[in-house]
């Protein structure tokens, strides 16, 4: 007998997606976290930094494989936004008042 197992496309498969971002975060977290206490025992003698510099990385191991995550789930766009330029004109400055009311 066949089985019947129904396919189910790539941009659906919740599954495979849920696998990816859970390999990305643990791979990313890791190897930044060995970074920061590689980067640590080079740059710093206090322990207290040394762990810092072992958080930071573990920091922008997460960060960065969360924005990866989220636009592989289609979620909010990682992309800030440009300022809009809005041009208004310049106010006229007065430099030199006439005197009013008699004053010199």
């Amino acid at each position: 007998m066949a089985d019947n197992k129904e396919i189910i496309p790539p941009p659906y498969d919740v599954n495979a997606k849920w696998d990816a971002c859970l390999d990305l975060t643990v791979r990313r977290f890791v190897y930044s976290s060995l970074g920061g206490a590689f980067g640590g025992l080079l740059l710093f003698r206090s322990p207290v930094s040394r762990w810092a510099s072992v958080a930071f990385g573990a920091g922008l191991g997460i960060g960065s494989a969360y924005t990866e995550c989220s636009r592989l789930f289609e979620g909010s766009p990682a992309k800030s936004a440009a300022p809009k330029m809005v041009e208004n004109p310049a106010p006229k400055i007065v430099e030199n008042p006439a005197p009013q009311d008699g004053q010199d």
